[in-house]
C-alpha cells in the first residue's frame, strides 16, 4: 500500500543563549496543543529552504537568509493518512524580533527540556540530534 508522500520543512532556531525555540499549534489546526519546531508544507516547485523563507515570515515575522539555514537531519514518519518526511534546519541568525503570529504560544526551550514538551510523532526523533548538536 502506498501513502501520500508529504514534504513539510522545519526549522530550529537557536538563539545566542543556546535554546530551541518551539511553538504550540493553535486549536483547529491538526494535532493542536502539541509542541513543535516551525516550518511548514513544502509547496510545488518550491525548495525547503524557500519554504522555511516564508513560513518564519509568515509565522514569526522574522527574516531568514538562505545561507544561515544549515541542514542538520530528516524526519520520516507514517501517519495514517499520509507519510511525513521533514528536513530539519538549524538558524542560528535572523532579523527581526520572533513573535508569535499563528500559534498559540512560544517557548525557548533547552535541548535537553524539549522531551518535557508533547511533540508530534515526526517532531520526536529530531530531539536527540539537537541535543548531539547543542
Amino acid at each position: 500500500m502506498s501513502a501520500k508522500i508529504v514534504l513539510v520543512a522545519a526549522c530550529a532556531l537557536v538563539d545566542a543563549d543556546g535554546r530551541v525555540l518551539i511553538a504550540e499549534r493553535p486549536p483547529g489546526k491538526a494535532m493542536a496543543g502539541l509542541w513543535e519546531f516551525p516550518g511548514g508544507k513544502v509547496e510545488a516547485g518550491e525548495r525547503p529552504e524557500d519554504t522555511l523563507i516564508r513560513e518564519l515570515s509568515e509565522e514569526l515575522g522574522i527574516t531568514v537568509r538562505e545561507a544561515c539555514l544549515a541542514p542538520l537531519t530528516f524526519a520520516s514518519h507514517g501517519y495514517p493518512d499520509f507519510h511525513l518526511l521533514m528536513p530539519l534546519y538549524v538558524c542560528r541568525r535572523w532579523e527581526g524580533n520572533v513573535i508569535a503570529k499563528v500559534h498559540t504560544r512560544l517557548a525557548w526551550v533547552r535541548p535537553n527540556r524539549l522531551r518535557d514538551y508533547d511533540m508530534p510523532p515526526a517532531d520526536e526523533p529530531l530531539v536527540s540530534h539537537l541535543m548531539a548538536l547543542l
